[in-house]
């Protein structure tokens, strides 16, 4: 497809969970339902089952394991991530200034949530701003004018004076900084493993939590009641075992704690989603585990209890409207991926894209 190209989209258009079409047509990088005039254009034609670009909503580009990478390392990340057809990431917290991004009309958008802010000496070194409660509110008012509508704070780790998880904040603090974020018109989520911070957090007006694998009987009915959304992240919550097994000779009971959050993760998810709670798809990619898992953490959805129609959701449609993206409606940015068959009916469809339209051009 060329630049003054029309791409016509046959087969079955999914705009939305219950809104199946025959056709879609792109013009000018713009989603139509109404057939062009192309007399004289070039038209470019594809057969297939199409979706919305997909979204991991729990994502870090410019990101590895031992904080920040060069913006050669951030490219290759953004473009695995849009090859597995993601092209809205939410950007859960990153050292890195990846803004030249948004230039770069073949690279997914990116909704960015500022650096992670941490407690003092409780997080990966060189990931987060690593700071004290008294300067919360600060942190988190620069966070949010430095992100996209979003604010991440660590919301608990390991305390090396009980050996186990703990809350990092006070509940005055993340009050105060919640409020703060709210005021700045941003949203606030938290990275949380275990039970101890959830209560505080909820109640203080948090809008997300990461991981959650620390909900119990007792606290989902007020995340269903607040309307907390959940990013579960079960493909890196995988990686507990071994997290565990590393951890066991110095910190025992941060050992057992997570495996025990390990044996119940599907239990929890299905919980959540059965309370209403709502759940979204994200990978935690960018720190130790590749780009591109998107369609894995799908299918762990659905491995929990999640149906497959409100898995895809998850990452499509329920996942755009959260974020306040559009999908395929009339006159979007044609942001699309299309499949051989129906993922609503196979989850596992989606990890073989057949084309990927970024901006209303084939990339992939």
């Amino acid at each position: 497809m060329t630049d003054g190209g029309v791409l016509h989209v046959r087969g079955r258009v999914l705009a939305g969970p219950d809104d199946v079409r025959d056709e879609l047509w792109v013009v000018g990088g713009r989603v139509t339902y109404d057939r062009p005039a192309t007399a004289g254009l070039d038209v470019t034609t594809v057969d297939g089952w199409a979706l919305p670009g997909l979204v991991d909503a729990h994502c870090h580009v410019g990101l590895d394991a031992h904080g920040p990478v060069p913006a050669e390392t951030a490219e290759k990340q953004a473009l695995t991530d849009r090859d597995a057809g993601t092209l809205l990431l939410r950007d859960a917290g990153s050292p890195s200034d990846t803004r030249w991004i948004d230039d770069r009309e073949d690279l997914p958008r990116i909704i960015r949530a500022g650096r992670h802010i941490a407690r003092t000496r409780r997080y990966i070194r060189n990931y987060a701003h690593e700071i004290e409660p008294e300067d919360l509110v600060a942190y988190v008012a620069q966070e949010a004018r430095r992100g996209d509508g979003w604010v991440k704070l660590v919301g608990d780790w390991i305390d090396r004076g009980t050996g186990d998880l703990g809350a990092c904040w006070p509940r005055d603090a993340v009050e105060a900084a919640i409020a703060e974020a709210h005021r700045l018109g941003a949203r606030v989520t938290a990275h949380c493993f275990a039970e101890e911070s959830l209560r505080d957090l909820v109640e203080a007006g948090i809008d997300c939590i990461e991981h959650a694998t620390g909900l119990t009987d007792e606290l989902i009915p007020l995340f269903a009641e607040r309307g907390v959304a959940i990013v579960p992240t079960l493909v890196n919550i995988a990686t507990f075992p071994d997290l565990a097994a590393g951890g066991e000779g110095k910190f025992p009971r941060w050992s057992a704690h997570m495996r025990r959050l390990y044996e119940r993760r599907y239990d929890t998810v299905r919980s959540a989603y059965d309370a209403g709670i709502p759940v979204f798809v994200g990978t935690d990619a960018g720190g130790s585990l590749a780009h591109g898992l998107v369609a894995a953490e799908v299918a762990e959805l659905v491995r929990a209890g999640i149906p497959s129609r409100e898995a895809v959701s998850a990452t499509a449609w329920g996942a755009r409207a959260w974020l306040g993206r559009p999908g395929l409606e009339e006159g979007a940015s044609a942001d699309l991926v299309v499949y051989g068959a129906d993922p609503r009916a196979d989850v596992g469809v989606l990890a073989s894209p057949r084309r990927v339209v970024l901006r209303g051009r084939v990339v992939g």
